[in-house]
């Protein structure tokens, strides 16, 4: 399939021209799929981020964007998600390349970006404050809520096009201007946007778009002209980020990282929870922040259902991206490759069981990992507490309902959890007791662009999708209107 593969030259866009960097620099992607050259991008740097957050800046302070109606925004928004429609195949196409994720999957959460794009274009005409008239007959109040000026977007390798689009499609909807910065390893489909944006009849200046290393989003992160920074990635550069920020007191959403646990009750639907266990943690290549990559079973049935699991997770397809057959791909870069097997050398030296798997797989090119499991593993066990963002499922024991909550909060992740059980009192308990921003009772991953996502604990601040993301894009303003004659101070 290699033969088949072009490289595709990108380019970045800045107060709605296509530009290069102003160095002229470029660097290249290199596909951990297939180790060829599929990409090469727009060196940017700190030079280049400041001339797209002025363009934001004045766009956002005398441009038409903030001002406009909802409804045109909304009209705007919709035009690129059907750009994104037009183009699913070759979308899918580059981040299947770039990423190492598989094709299918690829097309898959192409397709539903695009929903999120129609989702939040909705919310343009729907961005509510609140009226009082019971202060007394002198007076009404007014409670406004108005776009909060130029927002900075950080976004990560894993998921490229979709997690930008939990951001700036929302952000555009309530009259935001932004200035985005994707990750070096899979920008493609980010610098995409910036046409479809163009395309659709934003404005320019409204949404920039930069490709560069970390120096460029670190500028964004404590550049004083942007009045709001947004970052999907690790807990670490989460904090980071906060940290620059911190200088201009700029708001501050992060959707950071998880170690999110699933609980197998033993009146579990047990094929059907052995299914989303493999599902969870290896969709993605376990790259993936809403990973399930610890799962809690009831003691009873520990030996029961990891028969089940292993068998499973067997069959398993691992390989080429483009095989349309494969389920997990190639793991992102050698960095991470390093990363998931001190994790297995740490789960050994602990005293975890290795069942499946743990090691790198042969392959002529790119950079595969079997699909693992580790069962006796303890809540203390680096394995059980850190995210690994591999192909790596750690499984625990509990005794009740009360103990597997206890497990799983154990850590200082609180992104999303999950339990199977037929018991609604067990799941309710274990749905108010967790401390998750999500919570799935007999589903895992299930997502919508209408339901909130975001964590407890160090997975994050805020919240993205759902009608509530829209507020994170917004400062309130107080209007209090006073009629008739004032009762004077001095009187």
């Amino acid at each position: 399939m290699t033969t088949s593969i072009k490289q595709i030259d990108f380019k970045m866009t800045i107060d709605g021209k296509s530009v290069e960097a102003s160095s002229g620099k470029r660097f290249e992607r290199v596909s951990p799929g297939h180790d060829v050259v599929v990409g090469t991008y727009p060196n940017g740097d700190v030079g280049d981020i400041d001339v797209a957050i002025a363009a934001a800046r004045k766009a956002f302070d005398k441009g038409s964007w903030p001002r406009t109606s909802g409804a045109i925004r909304a009209r705007a928004l919709r035009k690129v998600a059907e750009f994104i429609e037009r183009d699913i195949e070759l979308l899918a196409r580059i981040e299947a390349l770039e990423s190492g994720k598989p094709i299918a999957q690829a097309r898959g959460e192409v397709a539903a970006t695009s929903e999120i794009w129609y989702y939040a274009a909705t919310l343009a005409q729907h961005s509510y404050g609140d009226s009082h008239n019971a202060l007394g007959e002198d007076y009404l109040g007014l409670i406004l809520r108005e776009p909060i000026g130029v927002v900075g977007i950080i976004t990560p390798w894993n998921f490229p096009l979709l997690i930008v689009s939990q951001k700036l499609p929302f952000a555009l909807a309530v009259g935001c201007t932004a200035v985005v910065k994707p990750s070096q390893l899979t920008p493609g489909t980010t610098l995409m946007l910036g046409q479809y944006c163009k395309d659709a009849g934003i404005p320019d200046g409204v949404v920039n778009i930069v490709s560069g290393q970390g120096s460029v989003g670190a500028r964004i992160a404590e550049h004083k002209d942007i009045d709001m920074v947004t970052f999907t990635g690790s807990t670490e550069v989460g904090k980071k980020v906060m940290t620059a920020a911190a200088g201009s007191l700029k708001k501050v959403g992060l959707e950071l990282g998880g170690k999110n646990p699933q609980i197998i009750m033993d009146d579990a639907d047990l094929e059907a929870a052995a299914d989303a266990v493999v599902f969870g943690v290896y969709f993605n290549q376990g790259e993936c922040c809403n990973s399930g990559s610890r799962i809690l079973v009831q003691k009873s049935i520990v030996d029961k259902f990891m028969a089940i699991v292993v068998e499973k997770a067997k069959k398993v397809s691992v390989g080429d991206p483009l095989d349309e057959k494969v389920l997990v791909g190639a793991i992102a870069s050698n960095e991470q490759l390093e990363t998931i097997q001190r994790y297995i050398a740490e789960g050994k030296a602990s005293g975890a069981k290795l069942v499946l798997g743990g090691d790198e797989m042969k392959s002529d090119k790119g950079r595969y990992f079997e699909p693992t499991i580790f069962t006796k593993v303890t809540p203390e066990m680096s394995i059980a507490k850190e995210e690994i963002f591999g192909p790596v499922l750690s499984v625990l024991e509990f005794d009740g309902v009360e103990d597997a909550i206890e497990i799983a909060n154990s850590t200082v992740y609180g992104l999303s959890s999950g339990i199977w059980t037929k018991n609604i009192d067990q799941a309710i308990k274990f749905a108010k007791g967790v401390r998750a921003g999500t919570v799935w009772i007999n589903c895992w991953m299930d997502g919508f662009p209408e339901m909130s996502f975001g964590g407890f604990g160090e997975s994050g601040i805020g919240r993205e999708l759902g009608r509530h993301a829209v507020e994170e894009f917004t400062e309130l303003k107080t209007i209090a209107i006073h009629t008739g004659q004032r009762k004077e101070w001095l009187a």
